[in-house]
């Protein structure tokens, strides 16, 4: 190892100590998942409230997405104009906000409920996230800061849904709806409480115009292939686990019991490619453009072997494998990101955020097509062609000197 990486090495604290340090923004993270889980977990119940059927209610989500583009692009600009804690705050308000209204339950109130959420989550996000890598001087440190609070919220991703389970038995999907209503106003008080007499990460004297942001966003080396990629590879994974239950179940007639497990091995997976890929790049700097060009190829071929795989463990094989190569290149995105813009992550963040968001929904609809024209195997030609896109972008992120 050289002199460089050691000294790296030795600048970044273990994953422990920074959650200790960063355990506020951790928790801010997880909350921000509960509400859309608790729409997914209940979505029949939500449903027969509203007196509308699962796909009208379920398609309302699509407005979440449509709202975390339009806000992260428009504040994207904005978000290093203020202390961290104050947008977290925000984004913690608007969060409680929102999952109050969800517990009212008819049509109108899940609307705004979505529409909100969306908002929240591309406030929230981008601003924990930038906020965790501020805590710490060396750029390895940063990155790992902002790659364990993803690493958290994939975590949860995979956890929300069980340890909701339990007090949904007792107050149902409304109570779990106003619980974290609850948890998230409280939380947003105390980030208040903590950003007050804090400065903003860019100075009034050190601001530039909100257009003239966007064209330095655009100046920061390899910032545009980097956000591509993170759209592209999200719409294709995400897309993916939109039609993965219908995948296992239509191929090897699996009950959702049975899913539940396929899903938590996907889950698992990611999550652990995630944590582990973000401690390697915090000590392993001159890799990271390497590890971002091995785990987009790596995820191109298992997707295409995964709707062709002929047995249920190979296919089992491919599942954690497309978590895992996804995971290592969002923890790769992340950290390049925060390393390389400097004073201007919380931007950068959260205009990844909404390409993400973008993403999301793209994959989704993408892959809707491809299923309808040509089945599975269209399917998989859709996912391969967006993580080649992908791949591509990835070419042209070249290491700094």
């Amino acid at each position: 190892m050289s002199t460089q990486q050691i000294t790296t090495a030795a600048e970044v604290p273990g994953d422990l100590r920074m959650a200790k340090r960063l355990w506020p923004f951790l928790l801010a993270s997880t909350v921000s998942l509960i509400p859309f889980t608790v729409f997914g977990m209940y979505l029949v119940p939500i449903s027969n409230a509203a007196g509308g059927s699962v796909a009208e209610i379920g398609g309302l989500r699509g407005l979440g997405g449509l709202a975390a583009l339009a806000v992260g692009v428009l504040l994207a600009p904005l978000m290093d104009r203020a202390p961290r804690e104050l947008v977290a705050a925000g984004g913690l308000g608007l969060l409680g906000v929102s999952a109050a209204l969800g517990a009212v339950g008819n049509v109108f109130a899940l609307a705004a409920f979505c529409l909100l959420i969306g908002a929240s989550t591309s406030i929230l996000a981008p601003a924990i996230g930038a906020a965790a890598a501020d805590r710490f001087r060396a750029p390895a440190a940063a990155g790992r800061a902002a790659t364990l609070v993803s690493a958290t919220t994939s975590a949860m991703a995979m956890l929300a849904a069980p340890v909701l389970a339990g007090p949904g038995l007792l107050w149902g999907w409304r109570g779990n709806l106003l619980a974290a209503s609850a948890i998230a106003l409280v939380l947003s008080a105390a980030f208040f409480i903590r950003g007050r007499g804090r400065t903003a990460p860019v100075s009034a004297r050190e601001r530039t115009s909100y257009l003239a942001t966007y064209r330095e966003l655009a100046r920061i080396p390899g910032a545009l292939p980097l956000l591509a990629v993170a759209m592209l590879r999200t719409a294709a994974f995400m897309g993916y686990l939109a039609y993965l239950a219908a995948f296992y179940d239509e191929k090897f007639d699996l009950a959702p019991g049975w899913f539940a497990l396929v899903w938590s091995l996907s889950g698992a997976s990611f999550f652990l490619g995630n944590l582990f890929a973000g401690r390697y790049l915090a000590t392993e700097r001159p890799w990271t453009e390497r590890l971002l060009l091995i785990g987009i190829t790596v995820a191109l071929v298992a997707v295409g072997a995964f709707y062709f795989s002929p047995t249920l463990p190979l296919t089992l094989v491919l599942t954690a494998v497309m978590g895992a190569s996804h995971a290592t290149v969002a923890a790769c995105v992340t950290t390049l990101l925060v390393r390389r813009s400097g004073e201007l992550r919380g931007s950068a963040l959260s205009v990844n955020a909404a390409g993400m968001s973008l993403g999301t929904f793209l994959g989704a609809a993408i892959g809707g097509l491809g299923l309808s024209l040509g089945g599975y195997p269209g399917t998989a030609a859709t996912f391969a062609a967006l993580t080649l896109a992908a791949t591509l972008c990835a070419l042209r992120v070249h290491p700094r000197p």
